[in-house]
């Protein structure tokens, strides 16, 4: 018995088909939303490239791109199809082909869902890169004379006064390593010298932070040195004191942003794929009424559509029956290849 049976006269199969050439051109323009939706958040991330510890992040942009360029492909043609079908002679052309299509547009709705979906679990990975990225940035914050890496200084003082953020977890992350060029010290200071012994690792490290990290909205004068000295400032506790530095961490700052991107842009697919399911239900109906015509010659005959021929677990029993057939036929083939090779090696 088939699945969700509708009767269809003339009329409706005209209005059916007339609906669906529209819903397909809408859908080429939600391809191009998708395609141009893909392409920015490829760029947002190449912007932060630097600070990004791989290019595993890329797969979703250039999903949403392939899917966009995909989606206005098949929907064009889906569209000339509908066109086509008002016309028995123009259709006839379409006719050998109907369901192949169909079935690769049942497979791109598959793909399209999946790359939705990716869309909202990207942030698992965005996390890990962006930890190790940042940290790895802030490193070679110093190397302003290092070719391939001078540019690192500006990138991380752009990212931090951009997002009001200051270190990878904090403003505590800058205590850890030497973000000053050995350039700029003095190794004839005592003081300079006494840091860098007291150290292992022979590193000059201080209670500061670069000056990206200033709050403008704090009242007084930023103060980046000797930050947890509150001897060193008048009316000054570096427990308290909250206006002076931004607090947030950049990496929570980029993830908060690339997150929010993200759930709009996966929110955003998910609607263009009920919409491209919506059309491919559509189209069945229509190729199945088109096909249930019991006089093709005559438009004006009722015709009966239907989503699947059989109920689902009837289709779904044939649909592993066929898969069987098509492993043993397989088998069988690689069998009668190892017999014909058989006796040519002996």
């Amino acid at each position: 018995m088939a699945l969700l049976k509708v009767k269809f006269d003339q009329k409706k199969r005209v209005k059916l088909a007339q609906g669906l050439w529209l819903m397909n051109w809408f859908s080429v323009l939600a391809g191009i939303i998708i395609f141009g939706l893909g392409l920015f958040l490829k760029i947002e991330l190449r912007k932060r490239s630097d600070v990004m510890n791989n290019s595993e992040s890329h797969f979703v942009p250039n999903s949403l791109i392939g899917v966009g360029v995909l989606s206005c492909v098949f929907n064009s043609l889906a569209g000339k199809i509908c066109y086509d079908a008002l016309d028995p002679a123009k259709y006839a052309k379409w006719k050998p082909w109907l369901k192949p299509y169909l079935a690769v547009c049942v497979l791109f709705n598959v793909t399209l869902f999946l790359v939705a979906l990716c869309c909202f679990l990207l942030r698992g990975s965005l996390e890990s890169t962006l930890a190790h990225g940042l940290k790895n940035g802030m490193k070679f914050y110093r190397d302003t004379d290092t070719p391939g890496r001078c540019f690192m200084k500006k990138t991380i003082d752009m990212l931090q006064i951009e997002f009001k953020c200051c270190g990878n977890n904090g403003f505590r992350d800058w205590f850890e390593i030497q973000w000053i060029s050995n350039r700029y010290l003095d190794f004839s200071s005592k003081e300079v010298k006494d840091r860098i012994k007291s150290n292992v690792d022979g590193r000059y490290l201080v209670d500061g932070v670069p000056f990206s990290c200033c709050n403008p909205n704090s009242p007084r004068p930023c103060i980046q040195y000797q930050l947890t000295n509150n001897s060193a400032h008048y009316s000054y506790d570096h427990q308290t004191e909250e206006l002076n530095l931004w607090l947030r961490g950049c990496r929570a700052a980029l993830l908060s942003y690339y997150s929010n991107l993200m759930n709009t842009i996966g929110a955003a697919t998910l609607l263009v794929w009920l919409f491209e399911a919506t059309i491919t239900v559509g189209l069945r109906y229509l190729h199945t009424a088109l096909e249930g015509m019991a006089n093709p010659e005559d438009p004006e005959c009722e015709s009966e559509g239907w989503l699947l021929e059989k109920s689902v677990p009837e289709t779904w029993k044939a649909f592993l029956e066929s898969m069987k057939k098509l492993g043993q036929g397989n088998q069988v083939e690689a069998e009668g290849e190892d017999a014909g090779q058989a006796p040519a090696a002996g």
